[in-house]
């Protein structure tokens, strides 16, 4: 239990930036690089903020807009510029660096002495962990609420379908740089929130907390289409809903991810070998699809 808690806890948190990786990933079709500098902004807000004094929760709400004006950022360079997503992400995440930095005065901003969202519900628990964990479950709960209701709307389903088809949506005359900047903005919103509630969990935000986010979105993304995705499980729970066991399936992934990172410590990995891990990880999960269609292939040809 004294592993188990912290890691479910700690994937719950996490899921939340995966979630935001997933829309510009797999609704998009766009690798967005932003997220490196939008989890830290999100860590960075919420600190200063809290440091002055403010509400807890209009620190996250305040994070989660700077991750938003992030997310424009990178669709105004994609768009009207017409510079590729990749390199857009690049700038912002850059230019984000510099404007962290800003926003906490120095490298490193601590909260263990100030009052978070974990310590507001700490009266309602005995143990921090149950509070991390519950407070973790509420959020991801109510923001795959809002993302379920809001991508089953008509401007949700635009986001969907420009991720999909573009050239198809345009002909029905959706303005795709809109639903472009849209998606980014979400998509960054959800990773700020995720950095604030992680700054406040490990009780310090720091400048270079955002390096690798990109490759744990895309390793909680992957390990859940490829467990869950497909599972006969999950359809026979869901039936046809394809984006519901989508989001579901991205935050059980996180939560597998962050356990087998927790299983490799305890079993006596260096923390330093974590990246490269986590590198290799994501390669044999997206690797995997190829695997299991050589291997059919190969079946068929015995039989």
């Amino acid at each position: 239990m004294d592993l188990f808690i912290p890691t479910l806890s700690q994937g719950l948190l996490w899921s939340i930036l995966a979630l935001g990786v997933y829309l510009t990933f797999r609704v998009l079709d766009i690798a967005d690089l932003t997220v490196e500098g939008s989890f830290p902004l999100g860590a960075a807000v919420a600190a200063r903020l809290l440091s002055d004094g403010s509400s807890p929760f209009a620190a996250i709400f305040a994070a989660c807009a700077a991750g938003m004006l992030a997310g424009i950022v990178t669709g105004w360079l994609t768009t009207k510029l017409k510079i590729p997503a990749l390199l857009s992400g690049i700038l912002t995440m850059i230019a984000l660096y510099s404007v962290n930095l800003r926003v906490m005065g120095k490298a490193n901003l601590s909260l263990l002495r100030q009052e978070t969202i974990f310590t507001h519900f700490e009266a309602f628990f005995d143990d921090r962990q149950f509070v991390i964990l519950a407070v973790g479950f509420a959020a991801v709960f109510l923001l795959s609420l809002l993302l379920y209701w809001f991508f089953g709307t008509e401007i949700g389903a635009a986001i969907r379908a420009t991720g999909f088809n573009p050239h198809m949506i345009r002909a029905n005359g959706v303005n795709t740089d809109v639903t472009v900047i849209l998606g980014l903005l979400l998509s960054n919103g959800l990773v700020a929130i995720s950095g604030a509630l992680i700054a406040q969990s490990n009780g310090f935000a720091d400048v270079g907390m955002g390096v690798g986010t990109i490759v744990i979105g895309l390793a909680s993304v992957i390990i859940g289409e490829v467990l869950f995705g497909s599972n006969g499980f999950m359809k026979a729970l869901f039936g046809s809903n394809g984006f519901l066991i989508c989001l579901i399936s991205v935050i059980l992934g996180s939560i597998v991810y962050r356990a087998v990172i927790a299983l490799v410590l305890e079993l006596g990995m260096p923390p330093n070998d974590l990246k490269l891990f986590t590198a290799l990880l994501v390669a044999m999960a997206l690797a995997l699809p190829l695997i299991q269609g050589k291997l059919l292939q190969a079946r068929k040809a015995v039989k």
